[in-house]
């Protein structure tokens, strides 16, 4: 049994007022990608760096607030999501200390995981945050960033009563796709992409962009591969999300 320890404080001063009748309802999380927490708590607390989040979460379950829940953090940058970009607006972030894609990305520990289990929990009761709006910030910026990563265990999160995962497959004959791809199937998978929340043009064509959105889907939602080819399990998956989504 995973014993958690009291949160702390640690103040940053990278936030601001989110817009006037802003309603919080997404969850975003992310991993850290910095070689130790220190470092990472270190660029969270420097006014130069201009970056910051709601919570961190270290690697043994210390869970850090560092920004107030009614002020917008800088977590997501750059970012959208259902034709929405004020993303810091109307998201809490939470950061999970782990060394990322640069420095040796790992598994998240048990004691981190039960931490943020415990965490989102809350945050999605306080806020309705709807089960499609647990995202990564992978799923928000997928040309920039690659985080919280494959190696992060969305279906468990899912199991604990935070974010997506379909029950069931749809086990429906899907054709492979892949760059240079065009035609109908393509503009299908877009446009699911697309509805379900992902930045991406529906132009029936399948190039290096929609590559890069692929990748971000699979990363999420079907990570022992993550190539960008939209193969028969990733479709089937993509489908099977499509379906699972909150009416």
């Amino acid at each position: 049994m995973v014993v958690q320890k009291p949160a702390r404080e640690l103040a940053s001063p990278n936030h601001d007022s989110r817009q006037p009748g802003q309603r919080v309802d997404m969850l975003l999380i992310h991993y850290t990608g910095m070689e130790t927490a220190e470092a990472a708590f270190q660029r969270l607390k420097d006014p130069t760096a201009k970056v910051s989040a709601h919570y961190v979460i270290d690697e043994d379950g210390q869970l850090t607030r560092m920004v107030d829940e009614t002020r917008r953090a800088w977590h997501a940058g750059v970012a959208s999501w259902g034709g929405h970009t004020d993303i810091n607006g109307c998201s809490i972030g939470i950061e999970l200390v782990n060394p990322g894609h640069e420095f040796g990305l790992r598994a998240f520990p048990e004691a981190q995981m039960v931490a943020l289990e415990n965490l989102s929990r809350r945050l999605v009761t306080r806020y309705s945050i709807p089960k499609d709006r647990v995202l990564g910030h992978s799923d928000v910026a997928p040309i920039r960033k690659a985080d919280p990563g494959e190696m992060f265990d969305w279906k468990r999160l899912a199991a604990a009563g935070v974010g997506l995962w379909p029950e069931h497959m749809n086990t429906g004959e899907w054709a492979s796709l892949h760059l240079g791809d065009s035609g109908a199937g393509v503009m299908k998978m877009q446009l699911d992409l697309k509805n379900f929340g992902y930045e991406i043009d529906v132009s029936g064509s399948f190039g290096a962009p929609t590559t890069v959105v692929v990748a971000a889907f699979q990363r999420h939602f079907r990570p022992s591969n993550v190539d960008g080819i939209a193969d028969r399990e990733t479709r089937s998956m993509l489908a099977s999300v499509m379906a699972a989504r909150p009416k």
